[in-house]
């Protein structure tokens, strides 16, 4: 791996799956993660969402008219790994999104003010990663607020997007919910990397540039080795279509 990262088992949080299979995450060598560089300044107060009143209240992709994608991160698992995939994606240039799971930030604070100061997208996955479609309207609220109320703590803000844990799209209700704890928007995708199901780098690279197209939303995720070898290759091969991997904010904006 071109980061030189050691990688071993862990045990993590599995993947937004609705397959039900479940991949081992793995841990990697805290003294194997270097330090990013050139990270911008704290911001007071982290971005708010935002409408976009061109897109629909589930968004699944941006403009197809413009070379540009966002590759989206489901925030779990060892921060190691986040480290080194958010190094790999400014070492190129790019900037992603992060939807952090609340009680995934609970136990690594600093990862939220890590995320945006690289200039990244930060958003709510859910307080515990739950199948959040399948709870009653109250029980889903306190996923969501719960994890806004983390953000809010930690940033100032309640993130920039909303994403329901466990399924790709929001049922009505769900994202009903969203709206009134403050998120005009459900964020989904159309490209699934399926990264979670450990298929080897070489597939979720070509299972990602197979599918991605001008204005794609790359669904990912943090705490696999696969992952982590994969985001080079998947990088160098968007900019040699001439695509730009921009934050979900810059992808709509």
């Amino acid at each position: 791996m071109r980061s030189g990262v050691a990688l071993a088992a862990g045990t993590l949080a599995a993947g937004c799956s609705t397959t039900g299979v479940v991949a081992r995450p793995v841990a990697v060598s805290r003294a194997a993660v270097s330090p990013s560089a050139n990270l911008s300044a704290k911001p007071a107060v982290a971005p708010a969402p935002r409408r976009f009143p061109q897109q629909p209240a589930e968004i699944t992709h941006g403009p197809r008219d413009r070379p540009r994608v966002a590759l989206t991160f489901h925030g779990q698992g060892d921060p190691a790994v986040a480290k080194t995939l958010l190094g790999e994606a400014e070492k190129a240039g790019a900037r992603v999104t992060v939807l952090a799971v609340g009680s995934w930030l609970d136990e690594h604070p600093d990862l939220a003010r890590r995320i945006l100061d690289g200039g990244h997208d930060l958003g709510n996955h859910t307080l515990r990663h739950l199948a959040i479609n399948a709870m009653s309207e109250a029980d889903a609220e306190a996923e969501i607020r719960g994890c806004a109320d983390r953000l809010r703590r930690l940033t100032g803000s309640i993130g920039t997007w909303f994403r329901p844990s466990r399924t790709p799209t929001a049922s009505a209700l769900v994202a009903a919910v969203a709206r009134r704890v403050g998120y005009p928007h459900v964020l989904s995708y159309d490209v699934d990397s399926l990264d979670y199901t450990s298929p080897g780098a070489p597939a979720v690279t070509r299972q990602v540039i197979g599918g991605v197209r001008d204005g794609s939303v790359v669904s990912l995720h943090f705490g696999y080795a696969d992952t982590v070898a994969a985001l080079p290759a998947v990088l160098e091969e968007l900019g040699r279509r001439g695509l730009r991997a921009v934050t979900t904010t810059e992808l709509l904006s």
